[in-house]
């Protein structure tokens, strides 16, 4: 949309410069109006078309990578900023040219003729750079949808999440050590959203802790990150209040954060998941693709490493004063190991692949373990079937 609005402003303020700066350069457009406007319209015509064909590759390609792959990687594709500029380009050519092409005056026999030989001009440049980025999204549509370069993906955006979500030491914590439990007299309210449904995609904590303080009480968010909510369902419960003002309500509500889809931004699940989906449906009988599911172990290495070496996130966050003030539910390390593993093991019971791929990274995985997660990843490896027999 940004590229498009250039390019409707380029039209219309490029050629004003044009009365001032005709004949003095001899590098541009030489041509009279009509062929001026016979080369706008060719370059508009002809930009108009290519779009409908980028277009096309475009649903092409998100109908593969949802049928091949999992219905949860197309936001990476629609998000690409290749697609994205590729579009811009072509659809501002095509709008470019046309509000170029009012600015030709006159014709063959007209005394006083206009031609805007500058505009023209980058109407030629818009075209090569048009040309270029078709090649670009060629090549970017080629290789976006191996699978290699999809998992990885997955992975480039999953890895951060680790290590700003998940504390490398407990004493890192923003909650190290607080505890709290309402006792039986304390007043308490449940606040629900009746225009929202959908997952909730991102929690504010930041504003919830300021008015838990300001209003002297314990806000309980109810609903974890990528759980499904809907309408009247409560999302938060107020502790040490029997009825919570418009006010609050309102702000608290604000803070949690509800979508159509989950995203990447506090959802580390989300993006197991994606990799998970990819294993199960290379798994199924219509595929039977065990090399891509080891792919997908292969990348959950790369997520799982450095998360069981991290601390799990305090469920009580607190204020200044170390006073607990909001209480959440956090996806836990021994949690994301059951999703990443768990599932692909039952569906790849009888892939020996798959089977010794997960028994490799749960080894690997023991040996750089926190204690409190050894337990977990013994569950997981004792639940795998047991190694087969060479033929």
């Amino acid at each position: 949309m940004v590229i498009c609005l250039g390019a409707f402003i380029a039209g219309l303020t490029l050629p004003l410069a044009d009365r001032e700066l005709a004949g003095q350069s001899p590098f541009v457009f030489q041509g009279g109006p009509d062929g001026a406007r016979s080369v706008l319209s060719t370059i508009a015509t002809a930009m108009i078309s290519v779009t409908g064909l980028v277009f096309s590759i475009t649903i092409v390609v998100l109908q593969l990578a949802s049928s091949q792959f999992t219905p949860r990687v197309l936001s990476s594709f629609l998000s690409s900023r290749v697609t994205q500029t590729t579009l811009g380009v072509f659809t501002a050519t095509f709008i470019y040219s046309l509000t170029v092409m009012r600015s030709v005056q006159g014709g063959f026999r007209d005394s006083d003729p206009f031609v805007p030989q500058a505009s023209v001009t980058l109407a030629f440049a818009l075209v090569v750079a048009s040309v270029g980025m078709f090649l670009a999204f060629i090549r970017y549509i080629t290789t976006s949808i191996q699978v290699a370069n999809v998992v990885s993906e997955i992975g480039d955006r999953s890895v951060p999440l680790v290590h700003s979500l998940y504390p490398a030491n407990a004493e890192d914590a923003p909650a190290a050590g607080a505890t709290w439990s309402p006792s039986e007299e304390t007043e308490r309210c449940e606040l629900a959203d009746t225009h929202r449904h959908g997952v909730v995609t991102h929690v504010d904590f930041g504003p919830l802790i300021a008015t838990a303080r300001s209003e002297d009480v314990v806000i309980e968010v109810l609903a974890r990150t990528g759980d499904f909510t809907v309408e009247g369902q409560p999302l938060a419960r107020v502790w040490g209040m029997s009825d919570a003002g418009e006010e609050v309500r309102r702000t608290v509500l604000r803070c949690i954060g509800v979508g159509p889809e989950r995203l990447l931004d506090q959802d580390l699940a989300f993006g197991i998941r994606q990799l998970v989906d990819i294993a199960d449906r290379a798994l199924s009988p219509s595929l039977n693709d065990p090399t891509t599911a080891c792919q997908v172990i292969d990348e959950l290495h790369r997520i799982l490493r450095p998360l069981v070496q991290r601390t799990s996130p305090s469920a009580y966050l607190v204020d200044d004063d170390a006073a607990v003030r909001v209480i959440h539910r956090p996806q836990t390390v021994p949690m994301l190991l059951r999703l990443g593993v768990a599932e692909v093991a039952h569906f790849g019971r009888d892939s020996p692949p798959v089977i010794e791929g997960l028994r490799s990274l749960l080894d690997e995985l023991a040996q750089v373990a926190r204690p409190r997660y050894r337990a977990t990843i013994d569950e997981l490896r004792d639940a795998l079937p047991a190694p087969r027999r060479p033929y």
